[in-house]
């Protein structure tokens, strides 16, 4: 990995086995990415807002911290590169999505993105985020016999178009337990059954990009991926939201409860990975 990061990547840089994603919690949109956009409120519309306030605590713990301030509608750092679907017979959003969760267009009609231009964010985005996140892996896996890649996300409770009725506040995917051992996902799953809020596990969520290429418990790289219903954290408006009204701000006393179950769950993540020593 070259020693000079560009200004849109952020490495917090631990020396304790765990390594945490922030893959979507940008909101920066190049000047030369905005022509084309309906609006620039709809661009940021699916952000995993306060997603870096709520995990604001994993540094103090010795993690390395990995953070994109670049949209996901430039490009979803979180998605297959082949453009292959992670969940086949699903909605979704591609690489460089053209429409919001709930199926709003992103663009006017002709303006989407080339294959010319997804290649060239690809090069300059895509790429350099998640060679930073192997060699980060890579470098702590040298000093550890086993290292945790915590993925943190978040979306709205209701969205019809992705899932049906409310999602559950924690939503924890290792693609179908392919990607972490087994004990690491129970010991989850016991925080979160403990916390006072739902849960489910490999739900409609089992875990993105990330998580699936770079999980190898085999190897000793256990991967897995937090998506958090933003109700559990902030005062979430439950169906469709409007531009007066999301993102509802950032309430310390309210994200409180969640964070705690939060501070749980990574130093678990870290007693996990110093237990294989």
């Amino acid at each position: 990995m070259s020693t000079k990061l560009p200004d849109w990547l952020t490495v917090t840089r631990g020396d304790a086995p765990l390594v945490v994603s922030l893959p979507h919690t940008g909101t920066d949109i190049p000047a030369e990415y905005e022509r084309g956009l309906v609006s620039p409120w709809l661009a940021r519309k699916d952000a995993d807002w306060w997603i870096e306030q709520l995990y604001d605590f994993a540094a103090g713990l010795g993690a390395t911290v990995i953070r994109t301030t670049i949209s996901r509608t430039v490009i979803d750092v979180n998605r297959d590169p082949s453009g292959v679907s992670l969940y086949p017979g699903q909605a979704t959003t591609e690489l460089c999505p053209t429409t919001t969760f709930d199926g709003e267009a992103l663009y006017r009609p002709g303006a989407e993105p080339t294959a010319e231009e997804i290649a060239e964010r690809r090069a300059r985005f895509f790429d350099p985020y998640h060679e930073t996140l192997r060699a980060e892996t890579e470098r702590l896996r040298a000093q550890h016999a086993s290292v945790v890649v915590y993925d943190c996300h978040s979306i709205r409770s209701v969205i019809p178009r992705l899932f049906d009725g409310t999602l559950p506040h924690f939503n924890i995917g290792t693609n179908g337990g392919t990607t972490c051992a087994p004990a690491l996902s129970d010991a989850i799953e016991t925080i979160c059954a403990n916390s006072g809020f739902s849960h489910v596990v490999n739900g409609r969520f089992k875990g993105g990009y990330i998580t699936r290429s770079l999980g190898r418990p085999e190897a000793g790289v256990h991967a897995v991926q937090m998506e958090l219903a933003c109700r559990g954290y902030m005062r979430e408006p439950l169906g469709p939201v409007s531009e007066s009204e999301w993102p509802a701000p950032y309430d310390e006393a309210y994200a409180a409860p969640m964070r705690s179950a939060l501070t749980l769950i990574l130093q678990t993540c870290l007693n996990f990975a110093q237990s294989k020593a």
